[in-house]
């Protein structure tokens, strides 16, 4: 079928839906719209058989919807209405919610019903939910609604002919900030993390702290500590930790306030969005390896099974700033340290690694010198991932990866994806070359013309998409809660097998035969000689990118590589 999507940004669900129809042999299109897009003209350019939005808060004029069936993803169970569906599902503690694929039509929501799937709520972030729980029922709800469709049999469901049974959800109001706030002297910490994590990305939760107004991203509860409430007690990894009525709670990110007519401001580690604002806290680590002890937060940690060592990762929005790269390079030597035969690097669920931190950059004094840092950082990390020849190097992903951070991934000796994982791995949306010796082991795994035309077409990539191209080595078909858990199984298992010692032996004879017909630091020079003129020219047309991408600027039409590469 020729499928449209319409959406109001190319984001996760976005992409991923539109990654999913093209694997499924659809001719798919892409438009961003606003209130002012022509929105008939562009359908009727498009003439497609079918345009399904993804994620569209603007409502879909009569004329388009009246003439060509339009599915709507909701992501909210059956009878849910409202803006704020995921929001609400975390900020209530709700144990199940889901998607709902319904037909456009005169009020927002309220269309028949093509496919309805739920989907299980763990105690996650919104974002990490609707990026793993919810992009799963929405995929599994749009796939039965388009096969639907082209059956030409099938008869979506009025709302109102269903049994009140199968309408589990209800309107509910936009969650605005008044109903997000925290009682920091009454509330509980369990009441408190949930508030956090209904706003984890955005809108973020507004406070004032240290005599300013900010908006409060990410929370984590924190069992040993504890102060008077509201009151600031630690620091840690660039997060601070803040008194609760019983306990306390890790902030990982904070935002300014948008002043009047200034331009959107950006999420940063907590610490140093404060500032000269901080006082003199402790600096409190967690252990590498936290065992059996109290819960508590931290962004790397590291565990053994046997012979299999675990280096898991979780950093906000798959950013990965100067500080989180050595600081994760440093864990790694650590883990290399120890006496395993595989090493798994990656996160439990979410987010792989997005690459360098573009927000740390863009509030940086000299954002060229943080740009710098951040990349060579990056590359150290990469060049020890490459060069560890004494045992097999895993990377896990649960979840998505981009630019830099699927570099990372291919300097592993395997990849191992969640079915649901989205690659992107190209640099140019951004003006960038890139760097991480993605010039060696992109071309190394999927060949130079596949290599090139990745990067040129700049379009994301399924797991299934991404293991035919060479990128994926093993495709782990489950539940975002069940991939920690499944991938230690096939780690442990991989390192007691009697071919793993022979395994890393050819690895390392490889390793020596690369270097001796280029060195590593070959690519790294010319990757980095690139990255400077980018970086330290001001007149780049990154920098503009940057701004815009970090500082969340409207779309202003659809990008060129979307208008001229449809998938399929």
């Amino acid at each position: 079928m020729r499928i449209l999507l319409i959406a109001d940004a190319f984001n996760s669900l976005t992409q991923r839906v539109h990654a999913e129809l093209g694997d499924g042999g659809h001719q798919v299109g892409v438009e961003l719209v606003t209130r002012e897009t022509p929105l008939l003209d562009v359908v009727r350019r498009h003439a497609p058989d079918l345009i399904v939005a993804p994620m569209l808060t603007t409502p879909v004029p009569r004329e388009v919807w009246s003439a060509h069936t339009c599915l709507i993803v909701h992501p909210g169970p059956v009878g849910d209405r409202g803006p704020s569906s995921v929001d609400w599902a975390v900020h209530l503690g709700a144990e199940r919610w889901g998607v709902t694929v319904l037909q456009a039509n005169d009020e927002m929501d309220a269309g028949d019903i093509w496919a309805a799937v739920d989907c299980a709520v763990p105690e996650v972030g919104k974002s990490d939910l609707y990026r793993n729980e919810i992009a799963d029922a929405a995929v599994e709800a749009v796939l039965a609604a388009v096969e639907r469709v082209a059956s030409g049999t099938y008869r979506p469901q009025p709302q109102d002919s269903l049994p009140e049974a199968a309408r589990t959800g209800r309107p509910r109001p936009p969650l605005r900030q008044d109903l997000r706030r925290i009682d920091w002297h009454h509330d509980p910490t369990d009441t408190v993390v949930r508030t956090l994590r209904a706003a984890d990305s955005r809108p973020g939760v507004r406070d004032e702290l240290l005599g300013g107004t900010w908006y409060l991203h990410g929370g984590h509860p924190e069992d040993t500590l504890t102060g008077r409430p509201g009151e600031l007690l630690a620091t840690r990894c660039g997060a601070v930790c803040r008194a609760t009525a019983d306990g306390a709670v890790w902030i990982p990110e904070l935002r300014p306030p948008r002043r009047p007519g200034g331009p959107g401001t950006v999420k940063l580690p907590a610490t140093l969005a404060l500032g000269d604002r901080l006082p003199p806290l402790p600096e409190v680590p967690a252990p590498l390896d936290a065992g059996d002890r109290p819960r508590t937060w931290t962004d790397i940690r590291y565990r053994e099974d046997g012979r299999a060592g675990f280096l898991e990762f979780a950093f906000p929005g798959g950013a990965m700033s100067t500080d989180h790269c050595r600081r994760l390079l440093a864990a790694y030597r650590h883990a290399c340290s120890r006496p395993t035969s595989v090493l798994v690097l990656g996160g439990r669920r979410d987010f792989f690694s997005n690459g360098i931190h573009l927000n740390v950059i863009e509030s940086a004094t000299d954002p060229a010198a943080e740009a710098w840092d951040n990349l060579n950082a990056m590359d150290d990390l990469v060049h020890a991932v490459l060069t560890t020849t004494d045992r097999l190097v895993v990377a896990a992903l649960g979840g998505n990866a981009a630019a830099g951070g699927v570099m990372l991934a291919l300097a592993a000796d395997e990849v191992w994806c969640r079915a649901a994982a989205v690659l992107n791995p190209h640099y140019r949306l951004l003006g960038l070359y890139g760097s991480e010796y993605w010039t060696y082991t992109l071309p190394g795994r999927a060949g130079a013309r596949v290599a090139a035309e990745l990067t040129r077409r700049a379009l994301p990539l399924t797991a299934a998409a991404g293991q035919r191209l060479g990128l994926v080595d093993r495709i782990v078909d489950c539940d975002p809660q069940e991939f920690a858990p499944q991938t230690t199984h096939l780690a442990v298992r991989l390192a007691s097998s009697s071919a793993v010692q022979a395994r890393i032996a050819a690895k390392k004879a490889e390793r020596e035969r690369d270097e001796t017909e280029r060195p590593l630091a070959a690519y790294r020079e010319d990757e980095l000689a690139r990255m400077h003129r980018i970086f330290f020219d001001p007149e780049h047309p990154h920098h503009a990118l940057r701004r815009a991408f970090v500082r969340k600027e409207p779309v202003t039409g659809t990008p060129e590589h979307l208008r001229t590469a449809p998938a399929g």
